[in-house]
């Protein structure tokens, strides 16, 4: 997946612009649920939104940067459920509670935005996933130190978890077995997760 935005709110914008993109999205996300991310493109997005080619290309650059914005603003979303949303996910659980949520959720996030991730590779890599998401090994550090494991290097062991977290789901699971049983993969990766929290945790 392409790295996602950081902490916090989109870059101050224009009224007429944060309408437009507030726009485009929706209607691109009305597209998606009726055709699937394969018809949508940069004309028919500008078409079916009634706004200006010109206006959709500034916006977007490409048809990938469609798919990118999507993912952008899923995330956010999904930050904001980290920074402000409910226990245990949100503040006001305990750090080994909050890691086994954050884990459960960031991996049904991954999954359920799968199509788009693939859509918004630009062509040169050969696998649906890029680096490590900065958010995850923020966060993620952030509550191992919450834990007081003692002698740790918490900086290798948030990368670690980070890359057991965001790599599979998108690395090494074939789309054939996503797409047919999604829900049973997220909650098989999710029972690993906390599997592999709790052993971190005790060890």
């Amino acid at each position: 997946m392409s790295q996602p935005v950081t902490w916090g709110r989109p870059p101050a914008e224009r009224a007429d612009a944060a309408r437009n993109r507030r726009h485009l999205l929706a209607t691109a996300r009305e597209m998606l649920a009726e055709q699937g991310t394969g018809p949508l493109t940069m004309d028919g997005l500008a078409e079916r939104a009634g706004l200006g080619k010109g206006t959709v290309f500034r916006r977007f650059g490409t048809r990938a940067g469609i798919f990118q914005a999507l993912l952008d603003d899923e995330e956010r979303e999904f930050q904001q459920a980290v920074l402000s949303g409910p226990p245990p996910l949100g503040p006001g659980a305990a750090p080994l509670d909050r890691l086994i949520a954050y884990g459960r959720a960031r991996t049904s996030f991954l999954i359920r935005n799968r199509l788009i991730a693939r859509a918004a590779l630009d062509g040169r890599e050969r696998v649906p996933a890029g680096g490590q998401s900065p958010m995850s090994r923020q966060h993620i550090r952030f509550l191992l130190a919450g834990l007081r494991l003692g002698a740790v290097d918490l900086d290798v062991l948030a990368i670690q978890l980070t890359a057991a977290l965001d790599g599979p789901p998108l690395l090494y699971l074939s789309s054939d077995l996503l797409d047919e049983d999604a829900g049973q993969v997220t909650e098989r990766l999710g029972r690993g997760w906390e599997d592999l929290v709790r052993r971190a945790a005790r060890a």
